[in-house]
C-alpha cells in the first residue's frame, strides 16, 4: 500500500482489533463500512480472509463480490465469496442476516458502526427490551469498528481511492432498521438540534454497564426456586431468567415471555409457551423446562 494516509492511524486508535498476527475473516459487503473495516484490519497487522456473501437478491450482487476482490488484492488480504438462495417475503431482513452469519462462519468480523449501534439501541426500545436490550452490541474484536462513525468510513474509502457499492435495500422502507435511520434519526435530530448518535450510544454504554451489574446480583440466584426469585429484586430475578431462558442459540428471552414467567412464578399461570418449542412449568414451587417434540 506504500504509505498509509493519516486517517488510517487515526482511526484505528478508536478500534478493538485483536493483536496484529490474528487470523480473520472479514464480512465485507462492498459497502463503506465493510471497506473500511478490511482496510484498517490489514493496517492493524490482522491475517485477513475477506468475505463477500451474495444473497442472490438483485441481478448487480454477484459483480458486488468483484468490488470486494479488488480491495482484498489492494490490501493484501484473502478473499472468497459465498452464495446463499434466498427469496423475497416476510422476514427477509432475518432470513439474509441467519444466512449471512452462517455462511461467514462463527467469529466472522462485521463492519457495524456508532450510527447501527445507535439504530439498533431504537429498534431494540421499540420492541420493548429491557436494560439488557439496550446495551445493544458490545464493543470486542468482532465489531471493532463499533467507535467509528459512517462519515469515518466514508472518509476513509475516499483517501484510499475506495468506491463503495450501494445497496438499494439499505432504502427499502418495509425494513425497521431504514426508517430508523433514514427518518426516526433525523427526526431526533431536528426536534434535539443536536446529532443523537453520541447520546444514543453513550446510553448503550451505560446500559450494558448496569446489566452487567445486575448479572452479577444475580449469580447466586436460583432461577428455577420460585421462592428465591420472589424474595429478590423485579430486575435481578429478570437477570436471573434471561440468562436461564436463553435458548439453543444463546438468544435471551422477549420481555413478553420474561413476563409470562413471572406469571407463573407468582402463580397467575401454571405454565407458559417460549420460543423454540419450549414450556415453562411450575410445580411444587419450581420451575423447569420441557421441549416439545412438534
Amino acid at each position: 500500500m506504500g504509505t498509509q494516509p493519516k486517517i488510517v492511524d487515526e482511526l484505528l486508535a478508536r478500534c478493538t482489533f485483536a493483536p496484529a498476527g490474528t487470523t480473520a475473516v472479514c464480512g465485507v459487503s462492498g459497502g463503506a463500512d465493510s471497506l473500511a473495516m478490511l482496510a484498517l484490519a490489514t493496517a492493524a497487522g490482522l491475517e485477513v480472509t475477506a468475505v463477500h456473501v451474495d444473497h442472490g437478491l438483485r441481478p448487480e450482487s454477484a459483480s458486488e463480490a468483484d468490488v470486494v476482490a479488488a480491495a482484498a488484492q489492494q490490501f493484501g488480504a484473502a478473499f472468497r465469496s459465498e452464495r446463499v438462495e434466498l427469496v423475497d417475503g416476510a422476514d427477509l431482513e432475518a432470513r439474509a442476516r441467519a444466512a449471512r452469519h452462517e455462511a461467514l462462519g462463527p467469529g466472522a468480523l462485521t463492519g457495524h458502526t456508532a450510527d447501527d449501534q445507535a439504530e439498533t439501541l431504537l429498534i431494540n426500545l421499540l420492541r420493548g427490551a429491557g436494560v439488557g436490550g439496550l446495551g445493544a452490541m458490545t464493543p470486542s474484536p468482532t465489531k471493532p469498528i463499533l467507535a467509528l462513525r459512517r462519515s469515518d468510513t466514508e472518509a476513509l474509502c475516499a483517501a484510499l481511492g475506495l468506491t463503495p457499492v450501494h445497496d438499494p435495500s439499505n432504502d427499502d422502507p418495509r425494513f425497521v432498521r431504514n426508517r430508523v435511520r433514514h427518518e426516526l434519526l433525523p427526526l431526533m435530530a431536528d426536534i434535539s438540534e443536536r446529532d443523537p448518535v453520541p447520546l444514543l450510544a453513550r446510553t448503550a454504554d451505560r446500559a450494558r454497564t448496569a446489566a452487567a451489574a445486575l448479572d452479577e446480583l444475580a449469580i447466586d440466584v436460583d432461577p428455577t426456586n420460585c421462592g428465591e426469585l420472589r424474595s429478590v429484586h423485579r430486575e435481578i430475578a429478570t437477570s436471573a431468567l434471561r440468562t436461564w431462558l436463553r435458548d439453543g442459540d444463546g438468544h435471551p428471552p422477549s420481555s413478553a415471555e420474561i413476563e409470562r414467567v413471572f406469571d407463573v412464578v407468582e402463580l397467575r399461570a401454571t405454565a407458559t409457551e417460549l420460543s423454540g418449542r419450549r414450556r415453562v412449568q411450575r410445580s411444587g414451587g419450581v420451575l423447569e423446562i420441557l421441549t416439545h417434540d412438534v
